[in-house]
């Protein structure tokens, strides 16, 4: 008697309970006995299972995961879920089991396709949100251009496509390109036609913005695939980059023709990609843009690298009240004269204020200076004309500044010292006294009248006049942090100076003021010292390249 005859009695008795209802039911169903053919089957399955009907073998008939879930089924174990393909369409299906009498098992199968899509669509749509946080991480974790671009083909090329090539616009006649094929990533510049890709030229325009171009890959001049792409090309798409007011770019998506073409919603996320690399390079750009007017502004705000001038050593140190910055309030420069005979005009000063709205009138001051360089003979008088073109700006702020007049004759350099405003030259001799240069004067900038006194100072090989802001004296510091340097510990410190070179006079300065401020917060600081040589080295005719010769 064959498996099915001797459940057919049971399965008679399931279905008269059942009644007409088994086949009209709305989902597939089939009953199957402990061996593993079908007893019974309602018309639902039998669409289902073409090949299905009484007797046959479930492995016969259904997919292998229905029949592995038959066999654990009968051992207890949980519903299998899998896919079953028709002539037109496939179904994600879920297999329920209902074991009854004498070993048999009825399964229901509920269509699962429409929650296994959108879990897919929702599992799809997880990556790409993980993905694009991690590209815009990845973008805008360097201000540079090229490096941006090198990402953005790597990321495009690593999800996307099988090669990717960034178009930048032109600079001066060639393009920058940035390419990735394989992982590889190469850059370099070109000269290319861009209509002949299309879409590319209008890419490149950045606006108005356009869509995303799908062209055909036989138009593809041969610059706009990489070398090593290998294989026949199946799809290519052209996505511009839009920047920020300006064109970033635009990207070239390249597929193998073994692979899919780029379908309408690959195309949306492509321009979603491009979006935020643009909005990264237009950055890049913009800070390099910045970064280029910010280093020219700076090579004039700066202090000037000092050195031997005319048998005359000077040294500077500066330091800024805000660490972050590189100017300030703050200047010092030294004119060299044109010969050795001829003086050489050094100024130290302070403008009120900190900051870059210090420094532009920094800049301002030291510009009038050069300009007033003629009139260097008479300190007075160029002090005047140096107030008179403070007070016809635009700038509110006053300024401090003393001026040193410097000549070597002979074995002594002789100084004329005028103070506008500023703290008092200290001068240093060789035997570790220290002592002020008798000038003084009202500060610049302020009062229509300028008043001040010139000294004279004869400096012996091995002496040291030090000219210092403010913020030298002033710094706050010691063990509450409320003492200031003061007057008493900067003559302490250079009396311990005395015979030493110019250079390490202001490091030595420095060092013992940035150890009493610590941490605290203070003003801007300069210092120059000139130093009459032991040994005289003389300079060139320009003043800058170096000589020497013996007293």
């Amino acid at each position: 008697m064959t498996s099915v005859e001797g459940f057919s009695r049971a399965a008679q008795s399931l279905l008269s309970s059942v009644g007409a209802a088994w086949m009209r039911a709305p989902y597939p169903a089939l009953v199957v006995d402990a061996a593993g053919a079908i007893v019974e089957i309602n018309s639902q399955a039998t669409g289902l299972f073409p090949a299905a009907a009484r007797g046959a073998r479930l492995a016969d008939v259904a997919p292998d995961w229905l029949v592995d879930g038959h066999q654990r089924a009968a051992g207890g174990g949980d519903a299998p879920a899998g896919a079953v393909r028709g002539r037109h369409a496939q179904w994600t299906l879920e297999a329920h089991a209902t074991p009854v009498a004498d070993g048999l098992v009825v399964w229901w199968l509920i269509d699962d396709t429409d929650r296994s899509l959108a879990e897919a669509a929702l599992e799809s749509e997880r990556e790409r949100t993980a993905f694009l946080a991690d590209a815009s991480t990845r973008l805008l974790a360097s201000l540079n251009i090229e490096r941006c671009m090198e990402v953005a083909v790597e990321l495009a090329s690593e999800y996307l496509a099988d090669a990717a090539v960034l178009v930048a616009p032109a600079s001066g006649k060639r393009h920058p390109l940035a390419t990735c094929v394989g992982g590889t990533v190469t850059r370099r510049s070109a000269r290319i036609d861009p209509s002949a890709v299309p879409g590319l030229a209008e890419a490149l325009q950045g606006f108005p913005p356009v869509p995303s171009r799908w062209i055909d890959p036989a138009t593809l001049p041969g610059w706009a695939v990489p070398d090593g792409f290998g294989g026949p090309l199946g799809s290519v798409v052209v996505t511009p980059l839009p920047g920020h007011g300006v064109p970033a770019g635009a990207l070239i998506l390249l597929r193998r023709s073994d692979q899919a073409a780029f379908d309408t919603a690959e195309g949306i996320f492509a321009r979603v990609l491009a979006a935020r690399a643009g909005a990264a390079l237009s950055a890049a750009r913009l800070y390099q843009e910045q970064a280029g007017i910010t280093a020219t502004l700076m090579a004039e705000l700066l202090p000037p690298t000092l050195r031997h001038v005319h048998g005359v050593e000077f040294a500077g140190g500066y330091r800024t009240a805000k660490d972050t910055e590189r100017v300030g309030g703050d200047f010092y420069d030294v004119h060299p004269g044109t010969g050795p005979g001829e003086e050489t005009l050094a100024v130290l000063g302070d403008v009120c204020g900190k900051g870059l709205e210090a420094a532009v009138l920094t800049g301002k001051i030291r510009n009038t200076l050069h300009a007033l360089l003629p009139m260097a003979g008479d300190h007075q008088q160029l002090l005047r004309l140096l107030n008179g073109a403070l007070l016809n700006s635009s700038h509110t702020r006053f300024a401090t500044l003393v001026l040193a007049s410097v000549q070597r004759r002979g074995g002594t350099t002789r100084l004329r010292l005028t103070s506008a405003g500023h703290p008092v030259p200290l001068i240093v001799h060789g035997d570790g006294s220290v002592r002020e240069a008798a000038t003084s004067g009202t500060l610049i900038g302020a009062l229509a009248d300028v008043q001040a006194t010139t000294a004279h100072v004869d400096l012996k090989p091995g002496d040291t006049c030090l000219l210092f802001t403010d913020g030298v004296t002033e710094a706050r510091g010691g063990p509450l942090g409320d003492v200031m340097f003061g007057d008493a510990r900067l003559r302490s410190a250079l009396a311990e100076c005395a015979g030493m070179p110019a250079e390490a006079i202001v490091e030595h300065v420095q060092m013992l003021v940035a150890e009493w401020i610590g941490d605290n917060r203070h003003d801007d600081i300069a210092v120059m010292a000139i130093t009459a040589s032991r040994t005289a080295h003389l300079t060139a005719v320009d003043g800058h390249s170096p000589g020497r010769y013996t007293t």
